[in-house]
């Protein structure tokens, strides 16, 4: 049995007892992981599909090539590998993970050129692989709704009367990173303590994930079972909260702790490419965490999105 539930958009939807029953099986299955599979998501069939097959000619280009679209974390381009080590946010040093990443973000600016130019910088579009831009801007689009309407579904399954996020996400910071882990016969064996993705908590709301499964692939943690495999439902998309949200729950919630296991040697030509979509809330959002009883926790401090998010996304950065 995994501690991951699955839950069905449309039944929510739906409204009724149907509804009811889903919500306390998104409130239990927070509760257990900070982890959902999530059906009836809405994102066009086969619109993934687009974006991965593109994506693959990209990473397929020469290092030289893409190094002209290369950026640092948190940058609109190419991520190569040896820059980011998801475990130095855990305060473990790791070695780098081991992947490379095309990165896209909002860029729906303010006016204000110290906001925009951390939170809303240009998309870079590389011009070998054209047909990479239209499938990742339609992507992005469904998944910024698919995001809003989940957080509306987590304050209803806490009870709220209203949802407090209708007003906190008017111009919301958000990135979708898509992420390739080599195979085993391209990099070579790992080092002690490397991983394609080290053991790690996001930093946002809601991270929604279109993965592929595979020997090296997603593991969760749970208090009760430790790491496990992640479950793969090719009609679901992996759901996971952040610590933003886990923090505006009162510790409610865990923020969904997981890794990306390195490439195994029973599979050394395994290739994976990941969609990984980081929703946030407006830069300058305010968040109030809930005291309990809703919250675990009394008394927490309200924090402002953008200055909690830049003490995580700084201490990833290698060099």
């Amino acid at each position: 049995m995994t501690p991951i539930a699955t839950v069905d958009l449309d039944r929510w939807r739906a409204g009724g007892e149907s509804a009811a029953r889903v919500l306390r099986e998104v409130d239990a299955g927070l509760r257990r992981a900070g982890f959902l599979l999530v059906r009836g998501h809405g994102v066009p069939q086969g619109l993934p599909g687009d974006v991965r097959a593109a994506a693959r000619r990209f990473f397929a280009l020469p290092p030289a090539v893409k190094q002209r679209y290369a950026v640092s974390v948190g940058g609109r381009g190419w991520i190569g590998p040896g820059l980011e080590a998801n475990g130095y946010s855990e305060g473990t040093a790791t070695p780098p993970d081991l992947k490379e990443t095309f990165a896209v973000g909002a860029d729906t600016r303010t006016g204000d050129p110290r906001v925009d130019r951390v939170w809303f910088l240009d998309n870079v579009w590389p011009g070998e692989v054209g047909e990479l831009r239209e499938p990742l801007l339609a992507y992005t689009a469904a998944v910024r709704v698919l995001s809003d309407e989940l957080l509306a579904l987590f304050a209803a399954a806490l009870g709220l009367s209203h949802n407090p996020f209708e007003s906190l996400a008017a111009r919301p910071t958000w990135t979708c990173n898509i992420n390739h882990y080599p195979p085993l016969t391209a990099i070579g064996p790992p080092e002690p303590g490397q991983f394609r993705i080290g053991p790690h908590t996001d930093f946002g709301t809601v991270t929604v994930l279109d993965r592929e499964p595979g020997a090296g692939g997603l593991q969760v943690y749970t208090d009760d079972g430790g790491w496990a495999d992640a479950p793969y439902d090719p009609e679901a998309l992996t759901v996971n909260i952040g610590d933003l949200l886990a923090y505006w729950s009162g510790h409610r919630w865990p923020a969904g702790r997981h890794r990306v296991l390195p490439p195994q040697a029973a599979a050394p030509e395994e290739d994976l490419v990941s969609l990984i979509y980081f929703y946030e809330l407006d830069h300058d959002a305010r968040v109030t965490p809930l005291d309990p009883p809703i919250g675990r926790v009394a008394g927490l401090a309200p924090v402002v999105s953008a200055e909690f998010l830049r003490t995580r996304l700084d201490a990833i950065m290698l060099g």
